[in-house]
Order: C-alpha cells, then sequence, then structure tokens
C-alpha cells in the first residue's frame, strides 16, 4: 500500500528477517551445545560447563527475541500505515485538507455544514511511516440523527488515532476545536490553521496550510510522519522489523520455552534433560519460519566449541 510496507516486503523477500531470526536459532543451539556437554562430557579437560555461563547464554537469547518482537508495533504502521484523524468543527476545511494531502478529489467538499457524514479514509504514501488519513464529521452538536452518528465515529477515530490533526480557519475556532479534543484524543494532537491563503492572521504554534495553494502541506506530512517513526523507534530502513501478528506469535513461543528453560534450571528441582527439552522446542518453533534442522549443526557446534571426544 504504500513504498515503506513495499521496502519491508522486499527486505522480508531478500532474507533480511530470516537472516535474523537464523542468529536466534544460532544462538540457542549455542546454549544446546552447552547443556549436550553438560549432559554427555562432563569429565573432559574443559571441566563442568558453569552455571553462570548457561544462564548469561539464555538471556543474551532472551534478550535479541525481546529486541525483535519489539520492532512489532513499527512493522504494522510501516505496513498499514498510522492513523491520523483530521478533526474540527464542520466548515473548516477539513475534507479539502484531506483531498489536498492525497491530490485527488475523495472527499465531497461544500460550504453547507455537517456534508461528511461519516468517515472517508485513505492511506498517504509517506517516509518513513505512511499515513492512513481519516477524513471525519465536523464535531458539533446536531439534531440531525445520521450526523450525530458521524459525529460519534469521529469522536471514536479521535480516541484511537496516532495522531490528531485538530484543524480550525481562526484563532477561535481552533481553540474551540482544540478544547474539544482535550480528555478524548489519546495520540499526538497537532493543531492546523487551514485556509491560510484567506489571510487570517497567523494562530502561534500552529501548522498554518492552504489547501487551495498547497503551502504547508508538505511540511505538515513530513512532521507527522518523522514523529510517529522517532515514537515507534523507526531509525533505519535496514533493521528487520516484525511486521505479522503470526510472526509475533512465533517469536513469543520461542520466548516462553526459553522463559521456561531457564526457570527450570534456576529451580534445580528438574533434571537437565528434561529442561533442555524447552530448548529443543524453542529450536523448532523457530523452523516454522526458516525450515528445518540437521541434528549434525548441533554435534558441529559442540565438537567446535570443546576438545571433546579424544
Amino acid at each position: 500500500e504504500s513504498t515503506a510496507g513495499a521496502t519491508l516486503a522486499l527486505q522480508q523477500l531478500d532474507g533480511g528477517l530470516s537472516r535474523r531470526i537464523q542468529q536466534l536459532r544460532e544462538e540457542i543451539l549455542g546454549v544446546e551445545a552447552l547443556i549436550v556437554y553438560e549432559i554427555d562430557f562432563p569429565e573432559e579437560d574443559d571441566g563442568p560447563v558453569s552455571e553462570a555461563r548457561i544462564s548469561a547464554a539464555t538471556t543474551g537469547v532472551l534478550e535479541s527475541l525481546d529486541a525483535l518482537i519489539a520492532t512489532t508495533p513499527a512493522g504494522e504502521l510501516v505496513r498499514h500505515g498510522a492513523v491520523v484523524a483530521i478533526v474540527g468543527p464542520p466548515n473548516v476545511g477539513k475534507s479539502s485538507l484531506f483531498n489536498a494531502l492525497l491530490g485527488r478529489g475523495r472527499a465531497l467538499v461544500s460550504d453547507v455544514p455537517g456534508t461528511t457524514r461519516d468517515a472517508l479514509e485513505a492511506v498517504l504514501d509517506a517516509v518513513p511511516v505512511p499515513l492512513r488519513l481519516v477524513d471525519t464529521a465536523g464535531l458539533r452538536e446536531s439534531d440531525d440523527q445520521v450526523e450525530r452518528l458521524g459525529v460519534a465515529v469521529s469522536r471514536q477515530f479521535l480516541r484511537d488515532a496516532t495522531a490528531v490533526l485538530v484543524c480550525g480557519d481562526s484563532e477561535n475556532a481552533l481553540a474551540a476545536a482544540l478544547q474539544s479534543t482535550q480528555g478524548v484524543a489519546t495520540g499526538h494532537v497537532i493543531p492546523v490553521q487551514t485556509k491560510r491563503d484567506q489571510k487570517e492572521p497567523v494562530v502561534r504554534d500552529a501548522f498554518g496550510v492552504s489547501a487551495l495553494t498547497g503551502e504547508g502541506l508538505d511540511g505538515l506530512v513530513h512532521h507527522v510522519s518523522d514523529l510517529i517513526a522517532r515514537e515507534v523507534g523507526i531509525s533505519g530502513a535496514e533493521s528487520p522489523m516484525i511486521a505479522h501478528a503470526r510472526y509475533r506469535n512465533v517469536l513469543e513461543r520461542a520466548r516462553t520455552e526459553l522463559i521456561a528453560f531457564q526457570g527450570a534450571r534456576k529451580s534445580g528441582m528438574i533434571p537437565v534433560t528434561v529442561s533442555a527439552i524447552h530448548l529443543r522446542e524453542g529450536v523448532r518453533i523457530l523452523e516454522e519460519m526458516i525450515g528445518g534442522l540437521d541434528v549434525e549443526e548441533i554435534l558441529g557446534r559442540l565438537f567446535g566449541s570443546f576438545c571433546v571426544g579424544k
């Protein structure tokens, strides 16, 4: 749906995420090799493996898993777009701003208050985070039942949006619009003075834009996209991110197995051969994303790490 989403998909196609999962798999294999050595070669020259070494290796894998899982919100935003609600009273230019940002006539524009009865939604191809713009009904009290339903939808988007563009064509209109969002909006609230081509006095601390002339539109888009990117920690296009709930579930299941292994080791009540089953299951779970495991790899890691079998 966007350039950023396509870039993320191409990275995955190129194996960026698979390589990161492969690294995690190898880290778990490293822990498993320590356990195999502890079980099968306790009397070798290297001596027993210290509990501190096993614990540190396990903690390292968990930290790596946590870091990758933590990219999920960023990945989902890049894939689907961050919801940006355009709100404010009727007839202040919200639909005109919506259409101007998209570069095409999507919302009906009229001087009649209450024209927008429902929320219109479209993706703006911004970088680094695409923006899912939502043009909402004007926030006002109305006797029209249909319009009241539209206002209710607007308030729902106001609560759920990652960012809210609060629009007003004058200082008083913008102040009233900001007042109506207090206690409702949970995302970033960005004041926007619309219709700047009409030469209204400049409102301090507000983005001045004109749907007619294009004034301020690019700056507003860059500001919103960069603000959201910084919040969710999108630092660069080369870092793999989790953009699918299925991938996150796989990683969380692997993490659960490592936590269980760690707990079993700390308890001292479970034989090492039993606790090691959690490592084997963790590797198997990661294989769901990247493919199978050759047992020879564990032996290769074992004999490459320790001087055994003499």
